[in-house]
C-alpha cells in the first residue's frame, strides 16, 4: 500500500510529532506533503528516511495549490491519501478527488468546542470543513470526545473511527542523569521545586493561569516548553508579578531524537549513537532518551524537560486528547490537569498520579502548595501509558486504512462541484 500524508505544516507541534512517530510504526510505504512551513519535523522525517515535499502554499486562499497537489497525488499513484490539520484536510480532500484517488482518510487532531488548532472556531470554518468532509471516506478522531464533537456537527457516525494518539513510553522513562544535565543547562538549582508545562503558547492553553499560580509561590519555578503568539505576553506577566527570574520560557522542544539512532526508518533501535547497545543513553547525544542537545534544536527535548520537572500542570480547559499529560505520566510525574480526554474518556475511574483541578489560578496554586508539601518524587508510570502505546495506535490506523481501501469505489477524475477558499 502506498499512502500520501498531507499536513498543513511541519513545525514542532503535537499533530506533527504524532505523524512522525506513527510513520516509524506503519509497515506501509508513506510519503509526506506539507502545504507550508517545512520546519524541524520535516528535517526529522527526512532523517528517518521519509520523502517530504513542500508544496509552497502562500496562504489560506492560494487556490493555485490545488492543481499542483492533485498532480502530485496523481503522479504518485497512491492507494490512499491521509490528511492532517484543518487546511490540509480541506485542500487535500478536494485534490484527492481531482486526482481520482480511491480512498481518503482525515485525522482530526485539534477540534475543540470553541477552538480548532488553537484558533477560535468560526461558523464559516465549520461550514467549509463539513462541505469537504463529504469528499472523504473516513475521519479519524483522536479521542471519544472528538468523535462526539464530530457527530454533533453532523458527520455520519459510520465515517468516524476513534484511533487515540499514542506515545513511545520508553522515551519518557525518568533518568536522573538527564534531570541533572537539563537543570544545569537551564541554570536551575538541583534542589529547586520545578513545575513543568508543555504546549503551544496560545490563549486556549491558559498558561497565564500557571504563571500566576507559580508567581504566588516564591520557592517554585516554572519550566515551560513551547512557543506561540502568547510568549511575550507571558514573559511580561511574569515580570509584572515579580517572578521573571523563576519563569523559564524555553521555546519549542522536540519530542523525538533527530533520527532513529541507527539511521533506519520504520523501526526503533536501542543502539546508542556510538554503536553501543543494550543500555540507555545519558541524554546528551541522542538515543532512546534524548536529552539537552538532541533533536533539531539546541535546547532540551520534551522528555528532558519532564525529567527536570517535579510536577506537571495542564491548565487548558479544552483539549482534543491531552498528549502532554500522558507523556508526563510516562515520566512518572504527578499531574494536575483541568481537562484531558485521554483520561476523562476512560471508564476505569481516577488515574493514579493524576488530579483534576478545575478552576483558575487560585485552585492551581492550592494544588501546587499540596504537591510542594509532598516534596519532589517520582511515581511508577501509569497503566494509561501502555493503553496509549504508539504501536496500538498504528495498528488501529492500519485497520482503518484496510477497511477504507477495500470499500472505496473508484472515483472519476472530475472537477468537484465547488472550490471555496479556506476562511
Amino acid at each position: 500500500m502506498r499512502v500520501l500524508h498531507i499536513i498543513t505544516g511541519l513545525g514542532v507541534g503535537g499533530a506533527e510529532q504524532q505523524l512522525r512517530l506513527l510513520l516509524r510504526q506503519l509497515p506501509v510505504e508513506c510519503d509526506v506533503v506539507t502545504l507550508t512551513n517545512p520546519g524541524p519535523v520535516a528535517d526529522g522525517l527526512r532523517a528517518d528516511g521519509v520523502s517530504v515535499t513542500h508544496l509552497g502554499m502562500r496562504g489560506n486562499r492560494d487556490l493555485a495549490a490545488l492543481p499542483r497537489l492533485a498532480r502530485l497525488i496523481r503522479r504518485g499513484r497512491y492507494d490512499l491519501v491521509h490528511t492532517h490539520l484543518y487546511r490540509a484536510c480541506v485542500y487535500g480532500r478536494i485534490a484527492a478527488r481531482l486526482a481520482g484517488v480511491r480512498a481518503t482518510v482525515a485525522t482530526e487532531h485539534s477540534l475543540g468546542a470553541r477552538y480548532i488548532e488553537g484558533r477560535p472556531l468560526t461558523r464559516s470554518a465549520r461550514a467549509l470543513y463539513l462541505r469537504t468532509e463529504r469528499l472523504g471516506s473516513a475521519t479519524v478522531a483522536v479521542s471519544a470526545t472528538v468523535a462526539d464533537r464530530l457527530r454533533g456537527w453532523g458527520v455520519p457516525a459510520a465515517r468516524i473511527h476513534v484511533v487515540p494518539n499514542g506515545i513511545d513510553g520508553a522515551r519518557f522513562r525518568h533518568d536522573p542523569r538527564v534531570r541533572a544535565a537539563t537543570r544545569a543547562l537551564l541554570g536551575i538549582p538541583a534542589d529547586a521545586f520545578v513545575v513543568g508545562g508543555v504546549g503551544r503558547l496560545v490563549p486556549g492553553k491558559r498558561f497565564d493561569l500557571l504563571v500566576r499560580a507559580v508567581a504566588a509561590l516564591p520557592e517554585v519555578r516554572l519550566l515551560l516548553a513551547g512557543d506561540g503568539p502568547e510568549r511575550e505576553a507571558l514573559r511580561t506577566l511574569a515580570g509584572q508579578l515579580g517572578a521573571g527570574d523563576r519563569i523559564h520560557l524555553i521555546g519549542e522542544c522536540d519530542a523525538l531524537p533527530d533520527a532513529l539512532p541507527d539511521g533506519r526508518s520504520g523501526e526503533r533501535s536501542d543502539a546508542l549513537p556510538d554503536g553501543r547497545s543494550g543500555e540507555r543513553s545519558d541524554g546528551l547525544s541522542g538515543g532512546p532518551h534524548a536529552g539537552p542537545t538532541a533533536g533539531p534544536h539546541a535546547g532540551p527535548t520534551v522528555p528532558a524537560v519532564l525529567d527536570a520537572a517535579d510536577v506537571f500542570v495542564s491548565a487548558s480547559d479544552e483539549e482534543s486528547f491531552g498528549l502532554a499529560v500522558v507523556e508526563a505520566l510516562a515520566a512518572g510525574l504527578p499531574v494536575l490537569y483541568a481537562v484531558c480526554p485521554a483520561l476523562d474518556d476512560l471508564q476505569a475511574g481516577p488515574v493514579p498520579g493524576a488530579v483534576r483541578v478545575p478552576g483558575g489560578a487560585a485552585e492551581i496554586e492550592a494544588a501546587l502548595r499540596h504537591q510542594l508539601s509532598l516534596g519532589a518524587r517520582r511515581l511508577d508510570p501509569s497503566a494509561v501509558v501502555g493503553h496509549y502505546d504508539i504501536a496500538r495506535s498504528a495498528a488501529g490506523l492500519l485497520g482503518v486504512y484496510a477497511r477504507t481501501v477495500a470499500s472505496a469505489p473508484a472515483v472519476p477524475r472530475v472537477r468537484p462541484p465547488f472550490v471555496t477558499p479556506v476562511p
